[in-house]
């Protein structure tokens, strides 16, 4: 005599919370006990993109291994350099282009541009309290903004309190700087723009928090157009790459199977 049959139960919760292995048609992107950032993810993804193209255009061969760490190979690399050279049809910029970008950023095209500053540094250090240092920075900035006639005194009084900058001990004072002397996320904040006195934003920079002070400005020599044609033509060049292969990852993803890794994705060729 037959028993009951069997019936097999299956923990539904348990399988939809089982985190899905990372991938390009179905080609791994991870060790499978890998946890990645999402950024890095993503990165892994689009060159996995590209050289799965490479391959399905016949530049690169067919057996060339995939990694889980991230590299690929020395052919793979020069596979998705002439994918990318075929693929991406990138005009010149016009002349007539190039005069409105010249136009539209002249601050971006002088020399010698320098600014005379101050700051007070909130240092971010292994450990340290982002969301408290970040309100002590904002309490340090409305105090020197707020003591407005006394503005000197308080700056530099608060910056040899305050300030994780060896400037601190002479007031935050960091003298004449150009754009050469700073970290490029600095810099951003203080050239090409024309406000003097206290910033009214924190300034973020790779080393902390800083309230910043712009004591002098000098504006340098404008170039003419003649001049940096080149500059401009290159920078304009570069924009246009930029957006024609985020164009042609958002197209590969839209054909591809990803899993466990969220791309923009288009079903529609968008490179011109």
């Amino acid at each position: 005599m037959l028993g009951e049959p069997t019936v097999f139960r299956f923990d539904a919760p348990a399988l939809a919370a089982a985190p899905q292995r990372p991938s390009i048609n179905r080609v791994p992107l991870a060790a499978e006990d890998a946890t990645l950032p999402a950024d890095e993810l993503r990165q892994r993804a689009c060159t996995e993109l590209l050289r799965q193209a490479a391959q399905q255009a016949e530049l690169l061969d067919a057996d060339d291994a995939p990694g889980t760490d991230g590299a690929i190979s020395e052919a793979a690399a020069d596979a998705i350099e002439a994918l990318l050279e075929q693929s991406l049809s990138l005009p010149d910029p016009s002349d007539e282009a190039c005069r409105r970008n010249y136009a539209a950023h002249q601050a971006l095209y002088r020399t010698g541009e320098r600014v005379r500053v101050r700051h007070i540094l909130f240092a971010v250090t292994p450990g340290v309290d982002v969301v408290a240092l970040r309100k002590r920075a904002e309490m340090a900035l409305l105090e020197v903004r707020c003591f407005d006639g006394k503005a000197a005194e308080t700056f530099g009084a608060t910056a040899r309190q305050l300030s994780n900058c060896p400037s601190g001990a002479e007031g935050g004072d960091l003298g004449w700087l150009e754009s050469e002397d700073c970290a490029p996320e600095f810099a951003r904040e203080l050239f090409g723009h024309i406000e003097v006195g206290v910033l009214p934003r924190l300034v973020h920079s790779r080393f902390g928090l800083h309230v910043v002070e712009v004591l002098e400005r000098d504006a340098g020599m404008q170039q003419p157009f003649e001049a940096v044609k080149g500059a401009v033509a290159m920078s304009l060049h570069q924009q246009t790459y930029v957006t024609a292969l985020r164009q042609y990852l958002q197209l590969l993803a839209g054909q591809a199977l990803v899993e466990g890794v969220e791309l923009d994705a288009s079903a529609t060729p968008l490179v011109q």
